[in-house]
């Protein structure tokens, strides 16, 4: 699997995780995401096409999980096996460990792709060296 060949990388979707999946009734899919935690910082990206910048929200919630919503500028419909599902909505919701300095995420959306930076939280004093 992707998480044992690169242990610092977490591919989000609904073959490593099913509680991602879209919602087919509230015409809702479930964009493809990644998290990758580094020393300061973890870095979350999704991937939203045919979305405008205006149209997305990013919240954080008490419990340290972000929840990405976006508008789809227009219909997207998926035909598979016979069926029809159109969807008008992205949403996803990942969970972060507690960690987190929430007063310094910083995010950026170019060309269909949105990155979150969420710097970590160290708790401690410096020390004065004599």
């Amino acid at each position: 699997m992707v998480e044992e060949k690169f242990p610092n990388i977490r591919i989000f979707n609904s073959i490593l995780d099913p509680n991602f999946d879209d919602d087919v009734d509230e015409k809702i899919l479930s964009p493809l995401s990644c998290w990758r935690e580094f020393d300061t910082k973890w870095i979350l990206q999704f991937d939203l096409p045919l979305v405008k910048k205006e149209d997305i929200t990013v919240s954080l919630d008490s419990d340290n999980a972000i929840t990405v919503e976006a508008k789809l500028k227009e219909v997207y419909v998926d035909s598979n096996q016979g069926y029809k599902h159109e969807f008008q909505y992205f949403k996803k919701r990942v969970s972060l460990p507690g960690n987190i300095d929430d007063k310094k995420i910083f995010t950026n959306f170019t060309n269909g792709r949105l990155i979150i930076t969420i710097p970590k939280r160290f708790k401690g004093n410096k020390i004065r060296i004599d």
